[in-house]
């Protein structure tokens, strides 16, 4: 049987019916097809993008099959984790710049070459980081979480994965988009090529998006993700609440909105980031 098949036919069974040994041979081959970027939990086919299942089974596989475990090098920092769940190990010659303080890829996180970390960063199992992408101080890449070339997630901006459900799409950062500080992206949100997304916006599957330059409005629904268009600057907004109470008191409800599409005076006043590589 290939990987898929054995991922597939472990997942389905109790685990107390199936020999450990073999169910971590299999998750060490998922983790390290993961790490060399072979096996996606995500993939774009068909002009649009489609979810691995079988990746996601195989990283709970992982999750259920493991037993806690002491990871420390040492007694000053005592880390506890799942026998399974251990830290990605890198060398010079990966290409990644990992820069002190305290950052951390898991196990079965694809990290290409050309990637800078600023500490502390986190990168979980599943994920997929692309050449070139800036991964700034306290900034979270979630399980499955797809980014692609260029990206820069400023300090603190928080990138959900979606482990679970299994069928459902991760987040995915096209190539080219800026994430500014304090911004979080939740619950499959897809965000096209070369967007911007300016500071402490947050993005859900249930938060519309107001497009004032075409006035429309995206939704999640319930066969497609909550996707921002390609080129599209994203800011922080707020709407009115139609109730008389809410009038009363004049209160308003946050909502994110595209208030223009990137130009060259918007690649501008992102080149700054080039200066850090």
């Amino acid at each position: 049987m290939n990987l898929r098949d054995n991922i597939e036919r472990l997942f389905e069974k109790p685990l107390e019916t199936i020999n450990r040994n073999d169910t971590l041979e299999v998750v060490e081959e998922l983790k390290f097809a993961l790490n060399r970027g072979e096996a996606r939990a995500a993939e774009y086919e068909g002009g649009k993008w489609r979810v691995n299942s079988w990746v996601k089974k195989g990283i709970l596989l992982a999750f259920r099959a493991g037993v806690l475990c002491e990871l420390s090098d040492n007694e000053v920092f005592q880390f506890f984790d799942k026998d399974t769940m251990g830290v990605r190990q890198f060398s010079v010659n990966h290409g990644v710049r990992i820069v002190p303080g305290g950052s951390v890829v898991r196990d079965g996180a694809y990290v290409a070459e050309g990637v800078v970390m600023m500490p502390p960063s986190y990168i979980n199992i599943g994920a997929y980081v692309d050449e070139g992408t800036m991964i700034d101080s306290h900034a979270l890449i979630g399980s499955c979480a797809q980014i692609g070339k260029r990206v820069h997630c400023s300090a603190a901006a928080q990138i959900g994965g979606v482990l679970e459900p299994i069928g459902s799409i991760p987040v995915i950062i096209e190539d080219d988009v800026f994430i500014g500080g304090n911004c979080g992206i939740y619950e499959g949100t897809i965000v096209k090529r070369r967007a911007v997304i300016a500071a402490g916006v947050t993005l859900t599957g249930s938060t519309p998006v107001y497009d004032l330059v075409n006035r429309k409005i995206y939704k999640k629904s319930a066969v497609e993700p909550l996707t921002i268009p390609e080129n599209a600057v994203v800011v922080s907004g707020n709407r009115q609440i139609n109730q008389p109470f809410a009038q009363e008191h004049k209160l308003s409800i946050y909502t994110p909105l595209i208030i223009k599409y990137r130009d060259e005076k918007t690649d501008a006043s992102t080149v700054l980031e080039e200066s850090l590589r």
